[in-house]
């Protein structure tokens, strides 16, 4: 398997689309947001010529009121992968979602542990009332392994782990358990030298989305599911929200965007940096057409 990895506005929907095309083969996305339909701009969801081009796998197939876990992610991809190998093709797995890409090739095996709609709704109607950081502490007391790992907005993954301890009565953390990755893995990852040009891609993209629409496909979301969805609390459409609401000006907005976009790119990087088999290309000293072009040749010695 072929895995793209990197933080956010890196150019790895770009990159595995020219990968995919050389050798003839398919994507399968690992973008926890990207599963779910009608939520494109804001995720940066790739264009319909972008699908036309490669098949796409994992890539609006569910609604966004469906809770789609790390479980189903490697339920999902694994039959995929196993297709794709079926027809002699190299699967090329791309996404920022670390968690994903593990679950699905490092034999991380996740509780599978169906939705409690309910106390879902407690948790996040909780959140609102005492903040985010107070239902982040919840999750502190019962495991504390799983909050170090789980930023105190991430709203929807703090409520999944505690989901999991109210129905296992175990921590999520102890739960997991791992086993030996069953594929070959080319890993490849995305990244600057100069963070600053990561940075500015990112600034330049969130203005792009605003320009693109941004702002009508949350009122058409608003319309569509309500406001209490909670895919409307995520990067990009929680701040979007809160300018409808009248609760921060445009240009606050737009600042609140980008700053916690470089910081979820931040944390992206943290994530992927410890894994000693990915290979780092950094998109500010090679062009992307270098960095296929290293891809291949890697590609080609490996199978040798």
């Amino acid at each position: 398997m072929i895995i793209i990895a990197g933080p956010t506005a890196s150019g790895k929907t770009d990159l595995a689309i020219k990968l995919a095309l050389q050798l003839n083969t398919e994507i399968i996305s690992a973008d926890s947001r990207l599963v779910y339909r009608d939520f494109d701009i804001g995720t940066a969801k790739p264009s319909q010529k972008e699908l036309n081009a490669v098949p796409h796998h994992l890539i609006n197939i569910v609604n966004p009121d469906f809770n789609y876990t790390a479980a189903i992610f490697k339920e999902d991809a694994t039959k995929i992968i196993n297709q794709l190998h079926s027809e002699n093709k190299i699967p090329v797995m791309a996404g920022g979602t670390g968690f994903y890409i593990r679950s699905a090739v490092d034999g991380l095996n996740m509780p599978d542990v169906k939705p409690d709609e309910d106390y879902r709704k407690e948790l996040i109607d909780f959140a609102q009332i005492y903040g985010n950081q107070e239902l982040h502490n919840k999750l502190k007391k019962i495991d504390p392994h799983a909050a170090a790992k789980i930023h105190y907005n991430d709203v929807f993954r703090i409520t999944r782990a505690l989901e999991v301890y109210k129905t296992t009565g175990q921590p999520m953390s102890e739960l997991k358990t791992t086993s030996p990755s069953p594929y070959d893995l080319l890993y490849i990852a995305l990244t600057a030298e100069n963070r600053d040009f990561l940075y500015h891609r990112i600034n330049q993209r969130v203005l792009t989305m605003l320009e693109t629409g941004l702002m009508e496909e949350v009122k058409f979301l608003i319309n569509k599911y309500g406001k209490t969805l909670s895919l409307l609390k995520t990067l990009g459409y929680k701040e979007v929200l809160d300018f409808l609401e009248q609760k921060c000006s445009y240009n606050n907005m737009i600042d609140d965007i980008q700053r916690n976009t470089r910081h979820f790119a931040r944390r992206q990087l943290i994530w992927f940096r410890p894994d000693n088999r990915i290979h780092w290309y950094t998109i500010d000293t090679m062009t992307q057409d270098k960095i296929l072009e290293s891809i291949l040749s890697k590609l080609e010695n490996y199978d040798r």
